[in-house]
């Protein structure tokens, strides 16, 4: 063993770092929060986020000595400095001097800013000190030799909506400039609906706190105009920084929302390539053995990354009072989907504040704790494995639709569009083949044969034209119940669903069926939202609260639902071009989706992840490297095809070794060698 020879060492980094809050701690302590810092091996430290007065406490009164005291420490340490460009909250002078950026409630009321996020970004007033205080800021920092990057922003999105009559007139402008006309409005707005006609721009008004009680096609406009509203100031704030600082990177904290009132269309940015680290806070939830939010995670860092190229910044990490393990099984875990950064939220617990309770890798004393002694042992090891493949460029044959519009059209459903999205990136996942997030409207879909639509609601002619594209070329779409139900103005087709692609999935789809009272007349003792399906030789039991009266049009049925008043096709296949395309007349479900899956991956050949049992995440970094993370809490057997050697514990396996309960392994297979390690 001691003959093996060791890898040349490759490029690569990965990082580990904490979000550190100087302007909220005794400057007496800084130097010794950045001596455990460097002790414990961190590398980055993430700053400034919601400290816009720290550095500007007065009108046009910038103070920044101080921190370039900070600055210059992390310098002299050798830690990178990741710098907030805190554009929220604003400061309460700014409220002051400008109250058009306060927020207005659905009832008129303005609301005084007691807690973050409580501005309207719209406001031309505060765009414009938003842009003056990113100059400053950037302009000052852009060639600190600590900079490691800028963060556009923290969370960027959240926060309420403002219904005051400045919004209420953008609105009415950003209408007139996409539709033009008043006709076009109103057809679009279907207005002659409970006598809705607009007869003049100035009657528009605003949903009501953007409810789903009000009418659909004008909530989809005001959540796209939200949306416009926060990706153009992030663009212009990006644009400033760039003046300032050309090629400097670029990263952000942005977050997978799933309120209804906190999400907006990240993909607008994520497919100009303008964020050179996309970025997101990873909360995985606190427990060891539950799986469900570090799935929830993993689909999320996905979400943010889309089809980025680059590696990925986890610019949050969790601490809080995580199970003793679990944030390193997550911080492995995160790798395989190309994250480079590890920054746990956060230094130390507060003091004060809406989070004063909220516990770091310090305990409020100023002493370290288990988890600053879980992320030295990530450091660590991640100095160890770094140089070998990191960070991981996944490459994907699975494509995964998602789409803002469908989330918000799919709110009136029983399941909405990123439930589905779950269930399918999970069924992925577990198979440790890679996968995209992809916007249907901007992606080629070039790179994929396999293109996964679950639930995506709205449907237009851009979307429609690429997948009728990708399946003629020789792709597979699999097609789930919910999907291509509305056109972009968000009114159902008039024409046979799903919409614009009813030949292309060779079927029409009649009504929605009601599972429950179907289950009036069962012969097979199903009940409530019970269905059994045949597919195959496969005899499946699933459940749904409604399902579509599927009626084939040239495609083959493949899979039925029996035991009802009459059997019901549920899954068809139909042939297009070079393609094939699959249409599941459910919301997607494990029971069915993986049997479907399997059989598509089959025909297309898809090369396999590496063979682990059940429970384990696994990848090929490259050709000689393989990492595994256990994600249960029993000892999994793992075979190799080759020797190999154990960077992580430093010893060599044969032809396999036993993965301990939620342990990870990083290993190089020595396949050209004639030495076989001893056994473990």
């Amino acid at each position: 063993m001691d003959e093996y020879r060791r890898p040349q060492d490759s490029s690569g980094h990965l990082y580990v770092g904490a979000n550190y809050h100087p302007h909220d701690s005794n400057p007496k302590n800084w130097e010794r929060d950045i001596g455990l810092m460097v002790s414990a091996g961190i590398k980055v430290v993430r700053l400034g986020h919601l400290a816009w007065d720290s550095y500007e406490p007065e009108d046009g009164k910038f103070n920044f000595e101080w921190f370039d005291h900070v600055m210059d420490l992390m310098h002299h340490a050798g830690i990178g400095v990741i710098l907030d460009v805190a554009i929220r909250p604003a400061p309460l002078w700014l409220h002051r001097k400008h109250p058009t950026i306060d927020i207005t409630d659905s009832n008129g009321s303005r609301l005084y800013p007691n807690t973050r996020y409580m501005v309207d970004v719209g406001d031309p007033s505060f765009r414009e000190y938003a842009l003056r205080f990113t100059d400053k800021l950037t302009f000052r920092y852009a060639n600190h030799p600590a900079l490691m990057a800028f963060g556009i922003d923290n969370e960027p999105g959240d926060g309420p909506y403002s219904y005051s009559e400045s919004v209420r007139l953008r609105f009415a402008a950003w209408l007139q400039k996409k539709y033009g006309t008043l006709k076009d409005l109103n057809r679009a707005w279907a207005s002659q609906r409970w006598s809705r006609r607009i007869s003049d721009f100035d009657e528009i008004g605003l949903p009501r706190s953007g409810a789903l009680s009000g009418a659909p096609e004008r909530i989809i406009d005001f959540r796209r105009f939200v949306s416009d509203e926060i990706n153009d100031l992030l663009f212009a704030v990006m644009a400033q920084v760039e003046q300032n600082a050309p090629g400097v990177l670029l990263t952000t904290n942005a977050w997978y929302y799933k309120e209804d009132g906190r999400y907006f269309d990240y993909a607008e940015i994520a497919y100009t390539g303008k964020m050179g680290r996309p970025g997101m806070g990873f909360y995985p939830g606190n427990s060891l053995a539950d799986n469900d939010g570090l799935y929830e995670a993993l689909l999320g860092l996905a979400r943010i990354q889309f089809e980025s190229p680059t590696p990925f910044w986890c610019t949050e990490f969790t601490t809080m009072t995580a199970v003793p393990g679990s944030v390193r099984k997550s911080a492995y875990a995160s790798l395989i989907y190309g994250n480079q950064l590890v920054c746990g939220w956060t230094w130390q617990s507060m003091h004060s504040g809406e989070e004063q309770y909220l516990q770091g890798m310090l305990d409020w004393d100023g002493e370290p704790n288990r988890k600053y002694d879980e992320y030295r042992q990530i450091a660590t090891e991640f100095a160890e494995i770094e140089r070998f493949g990191f960070p991981y460029t996944p490459q994907a044959r699975i494509a995964l639709a998602f789409s803002f519009d469908s989330q918000l059209v799919s709110a009136s459903f029983p399941e909405k569009h990123d439930q589905q999205l779950q269930t399918c990136f999970s069924t992925v996942l577990e198979r440790n083949l890679d996968q995209r997030v992809v916007d249907l409207s901007r992606s080629t879909l070039s790179d994929y044969e396999i293109l996964i639509i679950p639930g995506a609601a709205l449907i237009d002619e851009v979307s429609a034209g690429r997948i009728r594209r990708f399946v003629a070329d020789g792709g597979t779409a699999i097609m789930t119940s919910y999907s291509a139900v509305v056109d972009p103005s968000g009114q159902v087709f008039d024409t046979p669903r799903p919409g614009l692609l009813a030949d292309v999935f060779g079927v029409r789809l009649g009504s929605f069926q009601e599972t429950e009272v179907l289950n009036e007349l069962a012969t097979g003792g199903t009940q409530g939202h019970d269905l059994d399906i045949i597919f195959g030789h496969l005899s499946i039991r699933t459940e749904a609260p409604r399902f579509d009266e599927v009626r084939p049009q040239g495609a083959a049925v493949v899979a039925s639902i029996s035991g009802l008043d009459r059997d019901y096709p549920v899954a068809t296949v139909n042939e297009f071009g070079k393609g094939r395309a699959v249409y599941l007349g459910i919301p997607a479900r494990r029971a069915l989706f993986d049997a479907i899956l399997d059989a598509e991956i089959l025909k297309k050949d898809i090369p396999q992840g590496p063979e682990v049992p059940p429970g384990v995440l696994a990848r090929r970094i490259d050709e000689t490297h393989v990492l595994y993370v256990n994600l249960d809490g029993v000892n999994k057997s793992v075979t190799t095809d080759a020797p190999s050697w154990s960077i992580l514990h430093n010893r060599g396996y044969a032809d396999g070794f036993v993965l301990a309960p939620f342990d990870v392994d990083f290993i190089e297979l020595n396949e050209t060698s004639d030495l076989a390690p001893e056994k473990q």
